[in-house]
């Protein structure tokens, strides 16, 4: 990590991680806040991780997150608490199922079912990571982004996003890819080690993945961060964990987006540890007007 990532780093996470500390007010009743945002609305990824650590504080502790389907009901005021009620739906011998509601002034900004099941044996097999640069030997988007200190959307990568993404086809932090494809491959992980548990993991992948989830689609349109009148928002995001992960340890994000039709898109995501495994998919969908 370089001296510049380092200045920057602690207090990324720190913020992360205070965003994710949730106030419990009662069996199924939680209260937090949001990191702060350009523009004001809370990061969707953010509410997406707190709705599932709220639900996984209302199951045993030997039933892990294995998969959430969420959907994005309006814009959140990062300013402003968010509440999240959730229902038990179902206990059953080997899965719990829950829904959290996350509200602010009793409407809700999202609503997401959640999977939980106790670790079984069966079959196993997984698709290849292909191989790719290591994150070692790609640009850092805190590097690429240093020289714009001071610019409010460039800070809020610098100083207030927990993660490193590194981009192995190059960023669209500045402008498009000069070569538009349908596919990216980038490398993610917290900027700096935590402690934690596997439930703060496996939130904090859902909370990251939803900061490169509709890159695809802007990549295969040369569309950016900051082409101008661009228009676009998450709609929905479904995620499964396939093995066990830590968003403090490098991953590669392996995503596509195979359609785009009436002002939506969709991506897809393979994510894989460092050594190869595949840990967890993601699917998306979004809103995306040029």
């Amino acid at each position: 990590m370089s001296v510049t990532e380092d200045a920057w780093a602690d207090p990324a996470v720190t913020a992360g991680l205070a965003a994710l500390t949730l106030r419990r007010d009662g069996d199924t009743s939680f209260e937090g806040d949001s990191m702060p945002m350009p523009g004001g609305r809370v990061f969707g990824g953010q509410v997406l991780a707190q709705a599932l650590l709220a639900a996984g504080a209302t199951v045993e502790d030997d039933r892990f997150a294995h998969s959430l389907h969420g959907y994005f009901l309006r814009a959140g005021d990062a300013s402003k608490p968010i509440q999240f009620e959730v229902e038990v739906l179902r206990d059953g011998r080997s899965f719990s199922a829950r829904r959290t509601h996350a509200l602010q002034e009793g409407r809700p900004i999202l609503s997401m079912i959640a999977s939980f099941q106790v670790e079984q044996e069966g079959p196993e097999h997984a698709v290849r990571m292909p191989e790719v640069p290591g994150p070692d030997s790609v640009r850092s988007g805190v590097e690429i982004l240093a020289p714009f200190r001071g610019v409010p959307a460039a800070d809020f990568w610098l100083t207030e996003a927990p993660f490193d993404v590194r981009h192995v086809e190059g960023s669209l932090f500045l402008g498009p890819d000069k070569r538009p494809k349908q596919y990216q491959t980038a490398w993610m992980r917290l900027r700096r080690p935590i402690e934690g548990s596997d439930l703060l993991h496996r939130a904090l992948l859902a909370f990251g993945s939803d900061q490169v989830m509709l890159e695809p689609l802007l990549r295969r349109h040369g569309a950016s961060w900051v082409t101008p009148d661009i228009s676009f928002a998450s709609l929905d995001h479904a995620m499964w964990w396939h093995r066990p992960a830590r968003a403090d340890e490098w991953l590669l994000f392996v995503q596509d987006s195979p359609t785009a039709q009436g002002g939506r898109g969709l991506t897809g995501t393979w994510i894989f540890s460092e050594d190869g495994r595949l840990v967890a998919s993601a699917a998306q969908e979004g809103m995306i007007r040029l």
